[in-house]
Order: structure tokens, then C-alpha cells, then sequence
């Protein structure tokens, strides 16, 4: 068994670095996103070889790879494992190494995609392979589903499954994919996150109207970007209160309970701050946040401009999609246009069986090691899934460092993963899928 542990740890570090080489970058432009998305699922099926797969190609290039794996008792609910091959750009002049290098440094593997979510695809694959090897076969079907495009819409990986091959999830009642199962440091121990919900995503785009004219003549009160600028002052400087029910509560007792003591809600932050550099992570499950990302207009110093634009991205505290909506409009104030793209927030309990497996898994690997409850503030393929009322986790375990950054990793400089965290982790996910 520690040969095949061995091998396993092995084959999760290798087939991360592997897929990190294969350049998969999603622009969000057809005419700039190439094939990578393919090549990818291509080689987590050649990995896979000895399981039946099914196709699944959208568009040229952007392949989408479906494993069903069928259990003893087929009437049992199944199970989807589920990961995305695509990834955001990179520029290599800001690296301090090959972005699509796969180089193995310093304990880490390097590259885009490392940590978002090229490890638990090389996890996920290692712990099927060595599933295969011991000829196990689980009780109930394993839906393995590797797709396109998800750090756009998914309009050509899971969003398109969902709506046009729902077959794929035939009796699928729950999912593991991101945001989750990393770890972080407690008083008593290493915990490691369960994800149970994502916020709702609100991405506003704002147009103000005024008059266009010499920048001596026009007055302030008829100024296009004026009126924008003022009422994203509004926006940026207002604190979205703390809220304390849902799910929200279920991580607050929780994170007590890991603490031994009661929370100070008059400062969260502060006590989130012993949970290291995923403090910030866990704000999201407080409070909505509202971020201005874009703002436009004008084309010279000396000409006031008629029109201004701005975009705002809002990610709302789950359950708090109509209250968000009004106290918004208060702060936009009149005369500016807004323009919504939205998806809904996604929730599932913390406590339910498969979550108790999870914390089984957790422990076969490192004894005594406890689960806490994490609500992401990011947009993942769970919004998709919902909509066949699928209950989606986030699980994707690792045994990160106390002082790894992983927030900073995602989409950052630099991305790496270590690769004790891949080892760990893929000796955790076997155990999870051994005990379906």
C-alpha cells in the first residue's frame, strides 16, 4: 500500500505540472482563446483510459470530458466530481518564471492554473487511477466531469451541459469542485474548509448622461462623469453590514467553536485574523461587497464629456438579493442608467452525510484534524449546477503552509502549489471517493 501511495502522490504531482504546460487560457474572445481547453480533457482521458468517457465539444477546441463510473447499487444517488481546465491569462514578463512552465521549485509547482484548478484535476485523476488499481468499485456512480470554460460564463463547458446535455447528471444530487478543502491553522490543529455556499454575483454597469462641451462653459451639475464619479463615491464608501443569518451563522459558530471562545462580531476581522492569510476568504461570509473595476469617459483635458461609464462588481450575501438591490439604487441616486449581468447564490447544508464523509477522509489522512464551513465570494460552475437543484460543495483539499498565500494565488503573479499539498490532498480525495 505504500508503494501504491507513493505512486499516487506521484502521479498527482506530475499530472498537475503536465496539464499547467498545456497553455489553456480563456480570453473570453473566440479569436484569442485557442485549443488548450481540448488538449486538456485529451489527456485526462488518455490518464483515464481504462474508464468508458463521453464527449462533449460545444465549440472546435473547447472540449468537455464526461467519465461515469458505475457504482454496485446504480439506484443510489450519484456523485459528481467536478473541474475546469480553463484558465485566466498570464504575461510571462510578470513572472519570475515560465507561467506555462510546469517547473518544480522550491517545494511548488509553478504555473498558471496551479492552484485554479489544475491540482485537484492532477488530485482527482491520480485517486480515480489508484481507485482503478485496486479494482474498487464504488456503491454508488461517480460522475467525473472536466470542463471548458468556466472562468468566463461556461456557456461552453457546464452552463452548455446543464442546458443541453442534462443527461450527463442523471440522479447527480451532489457535487465537489472548488472553492474549499484547503487548509488553515487552529489553536488546537490543522482545519481544513468545506465550501457550502458562493454569494450571489451582481456585476453592474453604470451609464451617466450630461451635456458635452468646452470644459470652461459646462457647470459641474451637468457634467457626465461628475454626477458618475460622485455617485460611485457613494457606492465605494459604504459598509454593507454585517449579516448574521443563514449560512453566515453556521461559519460564525463554527469558527467559535474551532476558536473556544465566543466572536467579537463588532470586529470580525479581528478574529478572523488568527486564521492567517485566509482571513480575507472568510470576510465574504459577513457581508456583500461592492468594488468599482472599470471606469470611462472622456477624450481631452479641455472637453467635458456627455457620457460616462463605470462598472461595479457586487457580490451579494446569500438570501439578500432584494435588500441589496434597493439599498444600491438609494446609493446611485437619479440620472444615471444601470445594466445588470447576475447569477444567484448557491447553498448546501453543512450538515449532511457527505460532509461527514468528508470529515472522515479528512481524518484517515491527518488524525484529529477538523472541518470548518467557508462561503466563497468568487463565481464557480455550482451556479450552473443548482439549476438541476444539485446541492455542490467545495472540496478540493490541500495541506497548505501557514504561511501560503493562497488567497494571493488565484489569478495572481507567481502562481504555485506545494507539493506536499498535493500529496496530502490526493491521499484525502482517494479516501473520500473510496468511502462513496
Amino acid at each position: 500500500m505504500t508503494h501504491n501511495l507513493t505512486q499516487l502522490q506521484a502521479e498527482a504531482v506530475e499530472f498537475c505540472a503536465e496539464l499547467i504546460r498545456i497553455d489553456s487560457t480563456n480570453t473570453g474572445e473566440p479569436s484569442t482563446t485557442g485549443d488548450g481547453e481540448t488538449r486538456c480533457a485529451l489527456r485526462i482521458r488518455d490518464w483515464l483510459g481504462e474508464l468508458p468517457s463521453t464527449w462533449y465539444e460545444r465549440t472546435p477546441g473547447r472540449g468537455n470530458l464526461v467519465v461515469r463510473i458505475p457504482g454496485e447499487r446504480p439506484e443510489l444517488p450519484a456523485l459528481l466530481v467536478h473541474a475546469h481546465t480553463d484558465v485566466v491569462p498570464a504575461d510571462p514578463a510578470q513572472w519570475s518564471v515560465d507561467p506555462f512552465g510546469g517547473e518544480l521549485r522550491d517545494g511548488c509547482v509553478w504555473g498558471r492554473g496551479a492552484v485554479d484548478m489544475k491540482d485537484m484535476i492532477g488530485m482527482t485523476v491520480a485517486a480515480v487511477r489508484q481507485l482503478v488499481r485496486e479494482g474498487h468499485r464504488p456503491q454508488r456512480d461517480l460522475v467525473l466531469a472536466f470542463v471548458a470554460d468556466e472562468e468566463v460564463e461556461g456557456a461552453h463547458g457546464m452552463g452548455w451541459l446543464v442546458d443541453s446535455h442534462p443527461e450527463v447528471f442523471a440522479g447527480v444530487t451532489e457535487a465537489i469542485g472548488e472553492v474549499g478543502g484547503f487548509s488553515v491553522a487552529g489553536p488546537r490543529g490543522r482545519v481544513y474548509t468545506v465550501g457550502i455556499a458562493e454569494k450571489g454575483l451582481a456585476w453592474a454597469t453604470l451609464r451617466a448622461h450630461g451635456t458635452e462641451g468646452h470644459g470652461s462653459m459646462v457647470p459641474n451639475s451637468e457634467n457626465a462623469a461628475a454626477a458618475l464619479v460622485a455617485a460611485l463615491a457613494r457606492i465605494t464608501s459604504y459598509d454593507w453590514p454585517i449579516e448574521l443569518d443563514g449560512n453566515a451563522t453556521t461559519v460564525l459558530r463554527a469558527l467559535e467553536q474551532l476558536l473556544g471562545r465566543e466572536a467579537d462580531t463588532a470586529d470580525l476581522r479581528g478574529t478572523l485574523a488568527e486564521l492567517g492569510p485566509v482571513a480575507g476568504m472568510f470576510a465574504n461570509a459577513f457581508q456583500t461587497t461592492s468594488a468599482l473595476t472599470q471606469l470611462r469617459a472622456g477624450v481631452k483635458t479641455n472637453t467635458v464629456p456627455g457620457e460616462a461609464f463605470a462598472t461595479v462588481d457586487c457580490r451579494i450575501a446569500p438570501g439578500r438579493d432584494e435588500e441589496f438591490r434597493g439599498v444600491f439604487a438609494e446609493l446611485l441616486g437619479p440620472g444615471i442608467d444601470v445594466t445588470w449581468e447576475t447569477a444567484p447564490s448557491v447553498t448546501a447544508p453543512f450538515d449532511a452525510p457527505l460532509v461527514e464523509r468528508m470529515r472522515a477522509s479528512v481524518q484517515a489522512v491527518e488524525p484529529g484534524a477538523e472541518l470548518l464551513p467557508f462561503v466563497t465570494g468568487g463565481a464557480t460552475d455550482a451556479k450552473s449546477l443548482m439549476r438541476l437543484g444539485i446541492d455542490c460543495y467545495g472540496f478540493a483539499p490541500l495541506r497548505l503552509p501557514e504561511d501560503f498565500n493562497f488567497p494571493g494565488r488565484f489569478h495572481g503573479i507567481d502562481e504555485r502549489v506545494p507539493v506536499e499539498a498535493l500529496h496530502t490532498g490526493a491521499r484525502i480525495l482517494l479516501e473520500f471517493l473510496r468511502a462513496q
